[in-house]
């Protein structure tokens, strides 16, 4: 009885030691969206507020183009409100792993590919998130920005980026301000053309 009673506790504990711990949720996110990569997929505006009134029906899609293990690119295309009132290429989602976390970042290109005066702003991950969705407050580098450029409005932004197993999710959160954008996985479509200067 003693002999077996022994056995069975071996038993239990190799059964624990096998046991993996949780993945890190920030690698968990970053392969979720790695896995995607290459596909792009249909969006719609999610939110409704004034400001964002000449996105509302327009067509969009976000194209996970390009991924290494430090770094996914995500270009996000707004057909009606380019310069000539065909698709606007301008934006590009950029996140990228730091010795702290998570970090995204918005490039933003003009037609002709030149830099937007407004560009590479964003923050760092504030915390672990989950695997399926992390926020990121604007960081020192976007403050100095946005107040040099006078937009002091922005300079308590928080983004998010969320992927469930059906959609993307892109938001941006600040008093008074709540703008969403959706993705459907279930809709993959063609991929778009390089987004502006890329």
């Amino acid at each position: 009885m003693k002999a077996a009673l022994s056995l069975l506790a071996a038993t239990a504990l190799t059964g624990c030691a096998s046991i993996s711990p949780p993945a890190n949720p920030q690698d968990a996110f970053f392969a979720a969206l790695t896995a995607r990569c290459g596909k792009a997929y249909a969006g719609k505006l999610a939110s409704n507020q004034d400001a964002d009134a000449t996105m509302r029906g327009k067509a969009m899609v976000m194209h996970i183009r390009s991924c290494t293990p430090d770094r996914i690119e995500i270009p996000f295309h707004i057909d009606g409100v380019g310069p000539d009132g065909g698709w606007d290429r301008s934006r590009t989602w950029i996140i990228t792993r730091t010795s702290a976390g998570l970090r995204l970042k918005h490039d933003h290109r003009h037609a002709d590919g030149s830099k937007d005066e407004l560009t590479m702003y964003g923050g760092d991950a504030a915390d672990g998130g989950t695997a399926a969705r992390q926020n990121f407050p604007v960081d020192a580098e976007s403050i100095a920005l946005f107040t040099r450029t006078g937009r002091n409005v922005s300079n308590t932004n928080i983004w998010s980026v969320e992927t469930t197993p059906d959609a993307f999710t892109y938001g941006l959160n600040r008093a008074g301000r709540d703008f969403r954008v959706t993705f459907d996985y279930r809709q993959p479509v063609t991929p778009p053309p390089a987004p502006w200067g890329w």
